[in-house]
């Protein structure tokens, strides 16, 4: 057996499974790759009401992470994903940087799955400022986009894709806007923009709330698309029927959490991955 390929998430850890680092090495297995974390923060739930709590990890400890994952070679496509806090953010640009990755999708996390605020504005600032100008493909939802844009809040597709644009301005090479079930109709649609042309990604919108989770693994699968040689407007594609059927399939944890299950893409379509 040849060596497979690696990827890498720099991410957080969703103790629930549904997200962070555990979404992320669930989908790269699927997609046939050696994941690898160097993790951020840890999430934690309160079980009563659901309220979440976030840790970060000491930053030497995120430096020391990383120096065991590049002693055995770059990666073939990572990503990030939550990452806390502005001195987080920054490794994690250098680790990009200095090291040359390529492959990079950046997911700017800045919300827990049932939250509304921004969790770290200077975070948030320094996501744009630094990561994105790295990033390959980046995967803001509507809450995110809307930020990074400096729109607000996005109401429909053509507000998406002024977004998509602001965001490539900043450096981006090719920006995903994803609206989930965000927009009114009976479609799930995400705006595709790289800087020259425009593409709608849809599918049926599912009446669940079984979809924590589903931000993440739709990025994650972007990296397994590219660490397999796709293109990027192709990785997203299948990332979107990944997703798809993450999503279709997603199923109660407990009384407050639905997550997506990740090898449902896998099941519905033995042998045809990639």
């Amino acid at each position: 057996m040849t060596t497979p390929l690696k990827t890498l998430t720099i991410a957080g850890s969703d103790t629930s499974a549904a997200g962070g680092m555990q979404a992320d090495l669930k989908t790269f297995e699927e997609f046939g790759t050696y994941g690898m974390v160097a993790l951020t923060c840890i999430v934690t739930m309160d079980p009563t009401d659901w309220s979440h709590h976030v840790n970060q990890v000491d930053p030497q400890l995120l430096k020391d992470q990383l120096a065991t994952v590049f002693s055995g070679g770059n990666p073939d496509a990572m990503k990030t994903g939550m990452l806390g806090d502005q001195a987080t953010v920054e490794i994690a640009y250098h680790a990009i940087k200095d090291h040359g990755l390529k492959n990079v999708v950046i997911d700017p996390v800045m919300i827990c799955k049932g939250e509304t605020d921004v969790l770290n504005p200077d975070a948030a600032n320094a996501i744009r400022d630094l990561l994105l100008p790295l990033a390959d493909v980046t995967t803001p939802n509507l809450f995110e986009a809307g930020v990074l844009s400096g729109m607000g809040t996005l109401h429909n597709v053509d507000e998406m894709k002024q977004a998509a644009r602001k965001i490539h301005e900043l450096g981006a090479k090719n920006v995903v806007v994803k609206g989930g079930k965000g927009l009114n109709g009976d479609e799930a649609v995400d705006v595709f923009y790289d800087g020259k042309m425009f593409e709608l990604l849809k599918s049926e919108k599912q009446a669940t709330d079984r979809n924590a989770g589903a931000g993440c693994t739709f990025a994650a699968a972007v990296v397994g698309g590219l660490a397999n040689g796709l293109s990027a407007v192709d990785a997203v594609h299948l990332a979107k029927k990944f997703d798809t059927a993450a999503i279709q399939n997603g199923f109660d944890l407990n009384n407050f959490l639905g997550p997506v299950f990740h090898p449902a893409y896998r099941i519905q379509e033995i042998g045809k991955l990639v």
